[in-house]
């Protein structure tokens, strides 16, 4: 599609802020006014729009697919959001490690536990160690003071843990991640510890660094998603 606009504004509207183009406001694909919370996130999109040649390339449109997914699904549903997020609690990567004696168990444990240990002492929890890939479920109150947890955040921020739970296989990982004082790459590398070690074993494959380098720029921008949603 062919450009179809010249300027790109930002103009604050009722609580939120607005992307106009050449004056007219941007509603998201569900018909709805795209507002979004945060003047930083506003710019963000303006940005993606005012970066667009005279083809316009629908996939430079991140935080857009983003804004429009918190304000068209997560909204209009909250409830049903948060159940398909908390199925990666119940099979978080975390919990699921090589046996033991194995080099890759020692290595999981070493970069995990901390990670496992510190999301059970914030909220109280226990979660199940499972060696191998056999599923075990986890206990009941854990899944709900997940699901407490979860009810708490806003629409913005579960639109971001959408993607970064997901590409992490990881509720844990996903929540830390969108943390304000996170580090996405050392985050990255722990939902990636096993494909890493398994590349260190048997060498690198250029089509698996691709994808892996693509997925990693979208957990990074759900990430920076959320941070622009703040403020």
């Amino acid at each position: 599609m062919k450009r179809f606009y010249k300027a790109v504004t930002v103009a604050a509207e009722g609580a939120g802020y607005r992307v106009m183009l050449d004056g007219r406001g941007l509603r998201t694909v569900g018909g709805r006014a795209q507002i979004v919370p945060s003047p930083k996130l506003a710019e963000a999109l303006a940005a993606e729009w005012a970066g667009q040649g005279e083809e316009i390339d629908p996939a430079c449109f991140v935080l857009r697919d983003l804004a429009d997914y918190a304000l068209d699904v997560v909204e209009a549903g909250k409830a049903g959001v948060i159940e398909e997020l908390v199925p990666y609690g119940e099979t978080d990567t975390l919990c699921y490690r090589a046996e033991p004696d194995e080099a890759l168990g020692v290595r999981q444990r070493a970069v995990w536990e901390p990670l496992l240990t510190a999301a059970e002492a914030r909220w109280d929890v226990r979660f199940v160690r499972v060696a191998g890939v056999i599923h075990r479920p986890q206990p009941p109150e854990t899944l709900a003071r997940l699901r407490e947890e979860l009810g708490h955040l806003d629409a913005f921020t579960l639109a971001a843990l959408r993607n970064t739970a997901a590409l992490a296989a990881s509720l844990l990982l996903g929540l830390k991640a969108l943390e304000p004082d996170a580090d996405i790459d050392a985050l990255w590398d722990a939902a990636n510890l096993e494909e890493d070690w398994q590349a260190e074993l048997w060498g690198k494959d250029a089509e698996a660094l691709e994808r892996r380098a693509r997925r990693h720029a979208a957990f990074a921008a759900a990430a920076r998603f959320a941070a622009l949603a703040r403020g």
